[in-house]
Parts: structure tokens; C-alpha cells; sequence
């Protein structure tokens, strides 16, 4: 991700990897950040596959997929499995 972002930070990684998921909201709280810089965030992370992005009623949720997975023991579907 330190490669691909030039906006990395240390609070970044430990929010999208504390949770299996995240929204603006927590981003915006974790990095004191504006609505628009936690937006621009996560979309360039869904953008690279770090992240999947996901609409429930009226909020954005960001699902940390892999860490997901890990957490709840499920297998990842076929196609994914190296």
C-alpha cells in the first residue's frame, strides 16, 4: 500500500486492519481528516483492491475482505484461492 498511495499513514493502515470493515465516519475520526480526504481515502484503496466497497441504506461500509475472511473462518470463494 506504501508503494500505490502517496497519502499512506500509520493511523490508515490501523484503521482498515483493527475491523474487517470501516466508514468515512471512522476514518474521519481516526486521521482528523475532512469528509472529502477520508472519501478520496478509501475510494483509491477500493480503486487498488485493498478494500471493497459496499452500500447499506444510506452509509458507504469498506470491507477489509482478506481480514474479513480471517475473522470469520470462511473460505474464500474459489476463484480467489492462489
Amino acid at each position: 500500500m506504501r508503494e500505490q498511495h502517496r497519502f499512506y499513514s500509520q493511523d490508515l493502515v490501523n484503521n482498515i486492519f483493527s475491523h474487517p470493515y470501516t466508514k468515512i465516519d471512522f476514518v474521519m475520526q481516526d486521521l482528523r481528516v475532512s469528509r472529502l480526504t477520508a472519501t478520496n481515502y478509501l475510494d483509491a484503496l477500493v480503486d487498488t483492491g485493498f478494500l471493497t466497497k459496499r452500500r447499506m441504506g444510506r452509509s458507504n461500509f469498506y470491507i477489509n475482505a482478506p481480514l474479513f475472511l480471517i475473522l470469520s473462518g470462511e473460505q474464500p470463494p474459489a476463484g480467489d484461492r492462489e
